[in-house]
């Protein structure tokens, strides 16, 4: 499922469309992704208008048209933003093409998980503003985050950092990457974390989440060889740190690969 930096890097392909006239806008009504959306309304009020702003919270997009119409995009496991110019694209899986006078913006969806929302108002949608704070916010701060983990002490330390009203945009590969920083087991619980250990967490779960918004948010680059991210995706693979296997098993329902030499 993409992650944080991913949904941001998939925002940015629909900027070749900002400003341009939305000529029609072409829907598969038969597909999950606008559940509780009225699909007439999307066709009717976003043809003729013009995509201006867009933005990002954790897993969830948002673009604004300039008739104050707001257009939520969740992109769920296999959902993908893309700006097309090719006339006989592959549109099986393109559930929302909005189609411009030159090019057409695209949300591909083969498994159908992700959610479109839309509605004309001339603030924010209410289920914008009540998203929970951002990691990399002035307010995510130490202080914020004690009570959060104070309330969850018998938790493992994995499962927490996927809470996404907690931590919104981080996902398994990030999680896994911010405890190989901060050198924590995955199975550990909160209840066993010094407050040393506590403020490194806190400091690690800034750090990926910002470098990884600066290497894939723009162009989605290659993560260097420091980062447990190149080296955790098949059996074999080896903790940069300390050459030593990685290990790779289920923890909190989710795959977890982690360093045992690394992480004690």
């Amino acid at each position: 499922m993409p992650e944080l930096a991913e949904v941001d890097y998939f925002r940015k392909q629909w900027n070749p469309g900002f400003g341009k006239r939305i000529v029609s806008v072409v829907t598969h009504p038969w597909t999950r992704l606008f559940r509780g959306t009225s699909v007439v309304d999307i066709v009717k009020l976003l043809s003729g208008s013009r995509l201006v702003t867009s933005e990002t919270h954790g897993k969830q997009m948002l673009f604004r048209s300039n008739n104050d119409g707001w257009l939520g995009i969740h992109l769920g496991m296999t959902g993908e933003l893309q700006f097309s110019t090719d006339p006989e694209f592959d549109d099986r899986y393109a559930h929302l093409v909005l189609q411009l006078e030159e090019g057409r913006l695209v949300f591909n969806d083969p498994r159908q998980f992700g959610r479109v929302r839309f509605e004309v108002n001339k603030e924010a949608p209410d289920w914008w503003a009540q998203l929970p704070l951002q990691v990399l916010d002035k307010g995510f701060n130490l202080a914020y985050l004690e009570p959060l983990l104070n309330r969850r002490k018998g938790t493992r330390l994995k499962p927490f950092l996927l809470m996404q009203e907690i931590f919104p945009g981080v996902g398994n590969w990030m999680a896994d990457e911010i405890l190989w920083k901060a050198r924590l087991s995955p199975g550990r619980r909160i209840k066993s974390l010094s407050q040393d250990e506590r403020r490194l967490l806190y400091k690690e779960v800034r750090w990926v989440c910002k470098n990884a918004l600066a290497v894939v948010g723009d162009n989605w680059g290659d993560f260097p060889n420091s980062w447990l991210f190149n080296h955790r995706w098949k059996d074999g693979g080896t903790c940069p740190k300390t050459q030593q296997p990685l290990k790779r098993e289920t923890i909190g329902g989710r795959t977890t690969c982690w360093s045992p030499a690394w992480q004690q």
